[in-house]
């Protein structure tokens, strides 16, 4: 399995950004066949996830949300200031898979894959890779 890489720059703090264009073109460039699309990003203060992603005010619910569950305000041990960015991306995880079905992102009808944005606005990396069934 080889990996193909892009980045992402985020706007806000916290924000969820669909990224479901750029990893189905990536499952297209690695396989013409059935597998299992891996999309991880190596960071401690930013996951991946998939949600909904027609009506735009669920990624704005997950982060309204997550904010009032992990408060930056919160009296945490690390203490430089993103310690709730860690523990939100604990919560969301750093990666999710999906299945391809004839080199083709086979995501439900509603679903998007978003990379979440905890301590931006940053550039972010997104590794993904297919491996064939």
């Amino acid at each position: 399995m080889s990996w193909i890489t892009f980045e992402v720059k985020t706007a806000r703090r916290a924000q969820l950004v669909d990224i479901t264009e750029r990893v189905a073109a990536a499952v297209e460039r690695a396989t013409k066949s059935d597998g299992v699309c891996h999309v991880f990003v190596p960071h401690t203060t930013a996951g991946v996830t998939i949600n909904e992603g027609a009506d735009p005010d669920v990624a704005r619910d997950v982060e309204s949300l997550l904010g009032e569950l992990v408060p930056k305000e919160a009296a945490f041990q690390h203490a430089e200031g993103n310690s709730d960015s860690h523990i939100k991306t604990v919560l969301v995880g750093p990666a999710c898979s999906a299945p391809v079905r004839d080199g083709k992102l086979a995501l439900g009808r509603w679903q998007a894959i978003f990379l979440c944005e905890w301590d931006g606005p940053r550039t972010r990396r997104v590794d993904v890779g297919v491996t064939a069934l």
